[in-house]
């Protein structure tokens, strides 16, 4: 009777933490699949102007993601610090934390800003561009990297409302931000238009700036969407509004514990953003079809796996409240079931992409050739979906305890061990198939180590505070 009891009991409080893991999920996973939706649209306005414009975009796309996780990474050693705080119910110590979080995470953004800026025009070269794509790509970049410190308070600020508990406001500012992009996209990288439209014409203005036109159009959206999650956590936030009397002086244990967490997610990023341009390097010389082809299939994919990222940061909050409150079974719970939640959707979003593959390069080019091999290479990917779930979910569970060095070491030895080395061996002779092999082969070696670290269980004891 006692056993019967109890095991009823634990069923009630696992299904209390699976509802609490899917509400906190659905609106990071909405927001994460519409600013896919956004870089879909993206994508087929530039691959609109032909492949050449798509094939610019494409060739920096992977020195845009290192910066891009930089910025991540720096919003994560002090998102952590917040979740842990609020858990343990210290709300003024996580609006100390906040305050050293934008002023530190600001200043690195500008720095990334002005590096980025400085390599703008050798970069395309440097990544082997063809001459015809090179002064395009360049300029793409350049406006990207003036619009870093914009890119950097948005993720500080919608990590910090995400690490309250608020997964709401953040996600919904980052579709608006989608649908800012798209209207200003619509603005400036095409001419003016005539249209009618049943019976009445209509202008639609238009600058006609082309490939730095789709960057001008996401750099606006950014910074529109930073100002905008700025006000919602500073003025709105009910855990971290700002006071007046609030200090902003800096704190060496904050400093030092959000460098701790930081620096392992920086370094991983870099090495694996550096692996990610030495795939740019391999496909390069495959030619500009191969590279059109691998920048749509990397969009066309992430609608697949976003949703394991939406789920990661609910993860994130979840185990990083329960370790501040120092419920260590309860965090366990939550980073258990998030995982298997984020296995059983991509696993059915996988599937999705292997029998939609052709449709969503339709939407994405006009180019038949980059369509014909951008599917092929798509529904070899999607057998990587569920073990590519469990590493993303699993990350952004473990991040929650301040876990951050051995699954960055994880990372990297998986990318440059087997993803790397196998794309060297297999794309001389399968070409752009042969990459996207290697890359299937590594994500499930990848989400096989993320699951031995996460039941293995060590992790739990990375409190913070």
């Amino acid at each position: 009777m006692k056993n019967g009891v109890k095991t009823l009991k634990n069923f009630t409080v696992q299904k209390e933490c699976l509802g609490r893991v899917i509400r906190l999920s659905i609106p990071a996973i909405l927001a994460q699949i519409s600013s896919i939706i956004m870089q879909y649209i993206d994508a087929a306005m530039a691959g609109s102007l032909g492949a050449k414009a798509t094939a610019a975009i494409g060739l920096v796309s992977s020195t845009t993601w290192l910066f891009g996780g930089l910025c991540m990474a720096s919003a994560a050693g002090f998102s952590v610090q917040v979740a842990q705080l609020i858990g343990a119910g210290q709300e003024e110590g996580a609006r100390k934390v906040l305050r050293q979080a934008l002023l530190c995470t600001f200043l690195f953004g500008v720095g990334l800003s002005v590096i980025g800026a400085g390599i703008s025009h050798s970069l395309p070269l440097w990544l082997g561009g063809e001459p015809e794509v090179c002064k395009n790509s360049s300029r793409y970049f350049l406006i990207y990297a003036c619009a870093l410190p914009a890119v950097q308070l948005r993720h500080t600020a919608g990590n910090m409302l995400q690490c309250s508990g608020d997964m709401r406001t953040p996600s919904q500012l980052n579709i608006l931000m989608c649908v800012l992009d798209v209207i200003f996209n619509s603005l400036l990288i095409f001419p003016v238009r005539h249209i009618s439209f049943y019976g009445v014409a209509f202008t639609i203005p238009g600058a006609s700036l082309g490939v730095a036109g789709a960057a001008l159009g996401t750099a606006l959206a950014e910074l529109v969407t930073a100002i905008l999650i700025l006000y919602a956590v500073c003025f709105r936030s009910m855990a971290l509004r700002l006071e007046r009397h609030g200090t902003w002086h800096l704190e060496k244990k904050c400093i030092k514990t959000s460098f701790r967490l930081a620096l392992p997610l920086a370094l991983e990023h870099t090495i694996l953003c550096g692996a990610q341009i030495a795939g740019t390097r391999i496909v390069a010389p495959l030619g500009t079809v191969a590279v059109a082809a691998n920048s749509l299939g990397v969009t066309a994919e992430s609608l697949c796996y976003m949703p394991g990222y939406g789920i990661g940061a609910a993860a994130t909050t979840l185990v990083g409240q329960s370790i501040g409150a120092g419920e260590e079974k309860l965090a366990k719970d939550y980073a258990r079931l998030s995982v298997i939640l984020g296995i059983a959707i991509m696993t059915c979003t996988g599937g999705l992409m292997y029998l939609a593959a052709p449709r969503m390069f339709s939407l994405l080019t006009p180019d038949k050739a980059i369509r014909v091999l951008g599917t092929k290479v798509l529904r070899i990917e999607a057998f990587a979906e569920p073990m590519f779930a469990a590493s993303i979910v699993a990350a952004g569970a473990l991040r929650g305890a301040g876990d951050t060095l051995v699954p960055s070491v994880m990372n990297l030895a998986s990318m440059w061990g087997v993803r790397i080395t196998l794309s060297l061996l297999l794309a001389p002779r399968l070409g752009l198939a042969g990459v996207w092999i290697a890359m299937c082969m590594e994500l499930c070696v990848r989400g096989i180590l993320f699951l031995i670290r996460l039941f293995r269980g060590k992790w739990l004891k990375g409190k913070l505070i």
